[in-house]
């Protein structure tokens, strides 16, 4: 086969989008779209690298910091949740073995998730709004310095995003507890409780004998339990997001409420509470129940502690509600006691729950000897590897003293934020899609071994690398936010930008790969509608 032929109609052209159900189709929408948005990130993350050594002129100051700001959001929603919401809106319906609750609400979910990502990239691309993703209070409504319009617009996108997110959360449990039509009716109450984790934690407390079988799996029960905290966040970010959003139309209408009060201290509180339910909540819990789920999947055995992995999964529900104070340890207004119970004390008990989680994965693997190192193999331990460094370097930072050198430089940006995300989370993600990939495609042929091999090093030591350069440049005193127009710290950014360069390759690569496994005409007939409306949803599991 030609390669023209190969890029248009794929690998051996075996892949056939009209052979797809409605929910497999679905969910290729979510991830190639989070994929590209994933893509953004990259070329926006370069720029920035290459513009921290040498200014670009067709690119402002203004722009950079609205790029900054951006930078992150398009990061976390634009493409992880794209991602993760595609792989769990496919992976509950399939785990439990029945259809999910509503393809209408999956489908407005990916729009609302898609539209508002560009939207808020876009007024930022445009408008130069760029109170930085922290949005400390008064400084999104600081109208002297940003655009009204630009900030309605920008808002407006991070509300629709999370009204998307509701309505996955939404989907999600209904999904859990629903009876399909003509089906024997279904225990919703137990369903739910077994999800969240009540029978697993009272197994613990009894003898092997008397232990009640669980109703959902473990991986089914991560996600429910990840979901609960996406659930406050939008909640949270959703209601942060309408007040910034009065300010910014009142100063449109010509109104002006800056002498509204609103105080600063309780607001960051807020603020952080809700963001820090995705930095330290959900991506840590849906990240465990993923390990979980691939684990099992590459040995075919069943969980090793699978009733202390559950228990943990609910520990570490608890814990991802109090530990927000973290971020505020440098806040001389922040009460100490909080800084001390949530900021130092309940933190460290993620290095637990994250620890057990990691030691049960493995177990898992080791028990099941010999593997095959197959791709998702190795994703897998590269996000596990993720884990056990960027997870220390956070607890680390969850210390008073420590986090008088340490906040506010490019160690927190570097060795714990971008390795989590690029190493941790993004590799167990990137497991999860070669795993799933034959199921969602009805056995397509990976085009190239060699550049699955070549994504997974350069993306390993690209990841590793920019966080351990960035690292360095923040022990020497470098400020995250903040341009350097001396050359104090370019060796250390350079180097950071030959490692992102590493990252792009890789996803190149990937990207080309998947490309050529199901061909252009493949790839597009992913979003076009399904011909037989009444198409089996059920999964493939059936």
């Amino acid at each position: 086969m030609s390669f023209i032929s190969t890029l248009m109609k794929g690998e051996q052209g075996l892949f056939k989008a009209e052979s797809l159900t409605a929910m497999q189709k679905l969910t290729l929408r979510f991830v190639v779209v989070g994929l590209v948005y994933y893509l953004f990130v990259l070329v926006e993350g370069m720029i920035m690298r290459v513009y921290e050594v040498e200014q670009i002129p067709m690119i402002s100051k203004e722009q950079f910091f609205a790029i900054l700001t951006a930078h992150p959001l398009v990061g976390i929603f634009g493409s992880t949740y794209l991602i993760v919401m595609g792989a769990f809106l496919f992976l509950v319906p399939y785990l439990m073995k029945k259809p999910l609750y509503s393809m209408k609400l999956a489908h407005w979910n990916f729009i609302l998730i898609t539209a508002g990502t560009f939207i808020f990239w876009l007024a930022g691309f445009i408008s130069h709004y760029a109170p930085l993703y922290t949005l400390y209070w008064p400084l999104p409504a600081d109208f002297n310095q940003f655009s009204p319009v630009g900030g309605a617009i920008f808002i407006l996108g991070i509300a629709l995003v999370m009204v998307g997110s509701i309505f996955f959360v939404i989907n999600i449990f209904k999904t859990i507890m629903y009876t399909p039509e003509g089906w024997e009716k279904q225990p919703a109450g137990k369903l739910l409780g077994s999800a969240l984790g009540t029978a697993g934690f009272f197994n613990l407390l009894k003898k092997k004998e008397k232990q009640k079988e669980h109703l959902v799996s473990l991986p089914v029960a991560a996600i429910a339990r990840g979901t609960v905290d996406m659930a406050l966040n939008a909640g949270i970010i959703l209601f942060t997001g309408v007040l910034i959003l009065v300010f910014m139309v009142a100063a449109i209408l010509g109104k002006d409420l800056s002498n509204t009060a609103v105080d600063a201290l309780l607001y960051k509180n807020w603020f952080w509470w809700g963001l820090d339910l995705i930095a330290d909540g959900l991506v840590l819990i849906f990240v465990a129940g993923t390990w979980y789920l691939l684990a099992t999947m590459i040995t075919g055995k069943k969980l090793f502690m699978q009733n202390i992995a559950r228990a943990a999964l609910l520990l570490e529900l608890v814990v991802s509600w109090t530990v927000w104070s973290h971020h505020l340890l440098s806040d001389q207004a922040q009460p100490g006691i909080l800084k001390v119970l949530s900021g130092e004390m309940v933190t460290a008990f993620e290095l637990i729950t994250q620890g057990l989680a990691f030691f049960i994965t493995l177990a898992t693997l080791w028990a099941a000897r010999p593997l095959k190192m197959t791709n998702e193999l190795k994703f897998l331990l590269g996000g596990l590897l993720g884990f056990a460094l960027a997870v220390p370097a956070g607890i680390m930072q969850a210390d008073v003293g420590l986090n008088r050198i340490l906040h506010n430089t490019q160690w927190i940006i570097g060795p714990h934020v971008h390795v989590a995300i690029l190493i941790g989370l993004t590799m167990t993600l990137y497991a999860a899609i070669y795993l799933l990939f034959p199921i969602l495609t009805n056995g397509a042929k990976l085009y190239s071994q060699k550049l699955a091999n070549l994504h997974f090093w350069t993306h390993l030591i690209g990841g590793i690398g920019m966080g351990a350069f960035m690292g360095m440049a923040g022990l020497k005193g470098m400020l995250r936010r903040t341009l350097y127009f001396d050359g104090e710290f370019d060796l250390y950014m350079i180097l950071a930008l030959v490692c992102g360069g590493l990252l792009l390759i890789g996803f190149l690569a990937f990207f080309f790969n998947i490309v050529m496994s199901v061909g252009v005409n493949g790839v597009i007939g992913i979003f076009s509608p399904v011909k037989n409306k009444n198409k089996d949803l059920v999964p493939a599991s059936e």
